[in-house]
């Protein structure tokens, strides 16, 4: 057993491409050595800003030997009296077997081939190589003359089975047993003899040029060749890359990186405010990290609290220092690529390029000051909303019709003229100079704006909250002024892009649609409301002034548009697709709310043990239901056979529970009742034929049948569920 290293070293790769990368290679590298029948144990990815790679442990020397069968003529045609026709001798020569190897089997025959593994160095060189060809990015780019793309250039490759070099090659670069350390930390490689073996005469020549005219273009080359460090074995990376400065394990990276700031903030008498994605994106921009703490002026602090964490965190990568209570320190912290040296030199470079921008948003802030929201709705006319839909200002006063229709669908207790003052200035600080310098803003800065202009409390967090949620995991409304006027808004814009005939397509949503529907149907859900989908669809598209014969077209393809997004949300928090299916099979529910109940109900009794017998039972009378001709009342005067009546009694009972359950949106309690009914069907089916030659007790049966099948399928279709 062997470890097998492969590193690509490049350029700094975007910081935000890196976890998707790493978790691709591990993918790829998982694939590509399991369809070559090579045995492994273990692959994990080490990835830093200019390097990616993987190591594969436990993997073993030799290919897995192998069986291939090829299905030849049928074994008539094979064999005529025994012997062997002329073609099962062309077959077998074919598959380069002896005739007399031939397996018969179901009528036909096969030739069987026992291929011994190779040797598993053998394969390497097309593996890494495959695997290195097969990478996607985001964004691809071309160097110098050649045709292949990669997301930046390579510039080192490092390829290792143990302790012996791999030949791997591309754009020119050759694999080796030299990797790269720190770009300012680590020790020259010129100062290692091993090194200049690696690098060459002309190398050496190439950096002495560099060093006599540091400015010559060729400088760039020559960097390469510095830091060159010498990877013995892949046993080893990881320390011999620590040893020079890099941690190429961006795991523990991320974990040193959350503890110096903790830290250091601590240390600073106040605590970090940590945002995960931008911890990981930190994580991602250094290879040796080093926190360091910095300060602004106090005077920054009379600004709103978001618009001094905003520049830091989304322009300049900086973690806020909060105090005990909340508030924030004129203190941040950010992380250095490199050692502990001069930090206080960092630290003045850093503080003045946060300077410039906080002195913009105070800049900013004071001259918006002087206009009130509510003043600035005259200059969303200047705005566009969507070609051919108005504009910002005819959106605003859309939005307070649309959220009166929405609270009265809802049947809402909201203060209508809260709700309705909410609507008309959500919009209002896109035109501030806050928000256009600074877009990640919108809604934070209409919120402190309308704390500022005296609009009531519930008026400015509804502002704000109607943005959200702005991104997968992100918060909630949590008032139904900021819930309603969220929905308005998110369903305006899908309508809007539907009706133009842009609905996405693929991989295409340039209007983040299918985010703004998975908001909806996320917000519906946390406030328990329960709506018709359809009729708010259609009222989004009124007030946009669609006609009546496109309206009719554009509500089903919507409703199915948010669907899906339904559809996948279940899914992807452990819903059966064939629950999914079941609940979803009522094309007249359009209540997602509900559905999502229905959903989670279903799934939980489909893993009980009393659900195979239900719907065993549940789809034979399904099925019998399709031969209702025509609809008809249940007679019990016909009852012939007690079984008959017995299930209508039964039916009758569970059937007021189940009404009352529903009421509830009890659905475990509705699927309980329907338990209740598997004894009585199976002896229905016992002794009962339901297609009696008379058509009238034929009729009853099946009437009998629909009543049951509303029980049994009251919170979905058990007929599409998979045993």
């Amino acid at each position: 057993m062997e470890k097998l290293l492969f590193e690509i070293g490049t350029e700094e790769i975007p910081a935000k491409f890196m976890p998707a990368i790493l978790a691709q290679l591990k993918d790829l590298a998982e694939k590509k050595m399991t369809e070559l029948r090579i045995p492994f144990e273990a692959v994990k990815t080490y990835g830093t800003p200019r390097r990616m790679t993987f190591i594969a442990s436990g993997v073993a020397e030799a290919q897995e030997d192998s069986t291939v069968e090829a299905k030849g003529p049928s074994a008539k045609i094979a064999f005529v009296s025994g012997a062997p026709s002329k073609a099962a001798i062309g077959f077998a020569r074919g598959q380069g077997v002896d005739v007399k190897e031939l397996v018969v089997r179901d009528d036909y025959v096969y030739a069987v081939k026992h291929l011994a593994g190779q040797p598993v160095k053998n394969l390497l060189p097309g593996l890494l190589t495959d695997i290195l060809t097969s990478l996607n990015f985001p964004k691809n780019m071309r160097w110098a003359d050649h045709e292949f793309k990669f997301v930046r250039p390579i510039r080192w490759l490092v390829a290792l089975f143990g302790d012996e070099v791999i030949p791997v090659e591309i754009t020119g670069v050759k694999s080796g047993k030299f990797s790269r350390g720190h770009r300012f930390l680590r020790p020259s490689a010129l100062d290692n003899a091993k090194a200049h073996e690696s690098i060459g005469d002309a190398a050496k020549a190439l950096f002495d040029t560099v060093k006599s005219k540091a400015k010559n273009a060729v400088a760039s080359a020559a960097i390469g060749t510095i830091g060159a460090v010498e990877i013995p074995d892949a046993d080893s990376y990881e320390k011999v890359m620590y040893d020079n400065y890099v941690m190429v394990d961006q795991d523990a990276r991320r974990e040193l990186i959350r503890q110096q700031v903790t830290d250091l903030a601590i240390a600073e008498g106040g605590h970090a405010e940590i945002n995960e994605d931008l911890l990981e994106e930190v994580n991602y921009l250094v290879e040796w990290p080093t926190a360091l703490c910095g300060k602004f002026e106090e005077k920054f602090l009379a600004l709103p609290k978001e618009c001094i964490i905003t520049p830091m965190r989304e322009h300049q990568r900086y973690f806020p220092v909060l105090a005990e209570d909340g508030s924030l320190l004129n203190k941040f912290i950010t992380v250095r690529n490199g050692g502990k040296e001069h930090l206080e030199i960092v630290a003045h470079g850093n503080e003045r390029v946060l300077r410039a921008r906080l002195s913009d948003a105070e800049f900013f802030f004071n001259e918006d000051r002087k206009q009130t929201l509510a003043d600035r709705l005259e200059k969303l006319k200047t705005v566009s909303f969507q070609e051919g839909l108005g504009n910002m200002n005819d959106k605003s006063k859309r939005l307070v019709q649309a959220v009166d229709m929405l609270a009265m669908a809802i049947n809402a207790k909201v203060d209508k003229e809260k709700l309705e003052r909410t609507a008309l200035l959500c919009k209002c600080d896109l035109v501030t100079g806050m928000v256009i310098e600074f877009t990640e803003l919108q809604g934070v800065m209409g919120r402190e704006y309308a704390k500022l202009d005296g609009e009531a409390p519930e008026v400015a967090l509804g502002i704000y909250e109607h943005y959200l949620p702005r991104f997968a995991g992100d918060e909630l409304p949590t008032t139904d002024i900021g819930r309603l006027t969220g929905i308005a808004d998110k369903l305006d814009n899908i309508c809007a892009t539907f009706s133009r005939g842009l609905a996405p397509t693929g991989s295409q949503d340039p209007y983040a649609l299918r985010r703004q529907a998975l908001g909806i149907i996320n917000i519906l859900l946390d406030g328990n409301y329960h709506v018709s989908l359809y009729k708010v669809i259609a009222g989004a598209l009124y007030l946009l002034n669609i006609p009546a014969e496109d309206t009719k077209k554009l509500v089903p393809q919507i409703a199915e548009f948010m669907k899906q997004r339904l559809r996948n949300m279940l899914m992807d928090q452990g819903i059966r697709y064939d629950v999914v299916d079941a609940v979803l099979a009522d094309q007249m529910n359009d209540d997602f709310t509900d559905l999502v109940a229905r959903a989670k109900a279903l799934n939980s009794f489909v893993a009980s043990a009393e659900a195979p017998a239900l719907i065993q039972a549940a789809t034979r009378v399904a099925n019998l239901c399709k031969k209702i001709e025509e609809e008809s009342a249940i007679n019990p005067q016909l009852f012939a056979v007690e079984a008959e009546g017995a299930l209508h009694n039964a039916a009758m009972a569970a059937s007021k529970e189940v009404l009352v359950a529903a009421t509830k949106y009890d659905y475990a309690a509705v699927m309980a009742e329907a338990v209740k009914l598997v004894d009585p069907i199976n002896k229905f089916f016992e002794y009962v034929m339901v297609m009696d030659e008379d058509v009238r007790v034929k009729n009853n049966r099946l009437a009998l049948l629909a009543a049951v099948k509303d029980i049994t399928h009251a919170v979905g279709d058990l007929s599409v569920i998979v045993q």
